[in-house]
């Protein structure tokens, strides 16, 4: 990675995606999991205050040196045990059906290759394991759309090749998860073409 993607990013993701309206929201997601977990895109560990009591290990994929170095403090204070056990969420090293769940936040946006890394996911985690998302991408509305489109190149370049257009659901249908309930919704505050969010769970069909 350059020196802003290395050096920089982190701490503009920290600064974005750290705010405190969306505490409630990281909460929420992570409501329904328990066991064995493994998050990608772990980050600075901004959902590491917001872990439910049921869960009993996290491994934390998460490529950025410096984003892990940001979680010291987290990590080090949080109630359930974590270690960083991977880099690319692209291609874990783990077993198949080694995880009860797993958790993406703010995540798919910026993955290479969403597809690889939620192939990777359904064949980790076990049958009837939960997979927990809050992700932000393609609006519900054609007029947003049509200004997502047009920023997605700006926003590629500013923020780490983060889409504004991925549609989460699709994505997760095509990689063979049965998607439940998912709340879609615009994040209060935020413009319309960055803050289109989506809040659920899948599971391996």
């Amino acid at each position: 990675m350059g020196f802003y993607d290395d050096r920089v990013l982190p701490h503009l993701i920290e600064a974005t995606c750290g705010m405190a309206a969306l505490t409630p929201l990281r909460k929420q997601a992570c409501a329904p999991l328990s066991g064995r977990m493994i998050e990608i895109g772990f980050g600075s560990g901004l959902n590491v205050g917001v872990y439910p009591p049921a869960l009993t290990e996290v491994a934390a994929v998460e490529p950025s040196d410096v984003g892990w170095s940001m979680a010291t403090d987290r990590v080090a204070t949080s109630t359930v045990p974590i270690e960083r056990a991977g880099l690319d969420g692209q291609k874990l090293p783990f077993d198949d059906e080694s995880f009860d769940a797993a958790l993406t936040t703010f995540t798919l946006c910026t993955i290479l290759d969403a597809s690889a890394a939620l192939a990777e996911l359904r064949r980790v985690l076990r049958p009837g394991g939960t997979l927990a998302f809050l992700e932000h991408g393609r609006a519900p509305d054609a007029s947003v759309r049509r200004w997502q489109g047009r920023l997605e190149p700006i926003q590629k370049r500013v923020a780490g090749g983060c889409h504004l257009t991925r549609d989460v659901r699709a994505e997760l249908a095509d990689a063979g998860f049965a998607v439940g309930a998912v709340d879609a919704f615009y994040q209060p505050g935020v413009p319309k073409p960055f803050g289109a969010l989506s809040l659920g769970t899948a599971q391996p069909a």
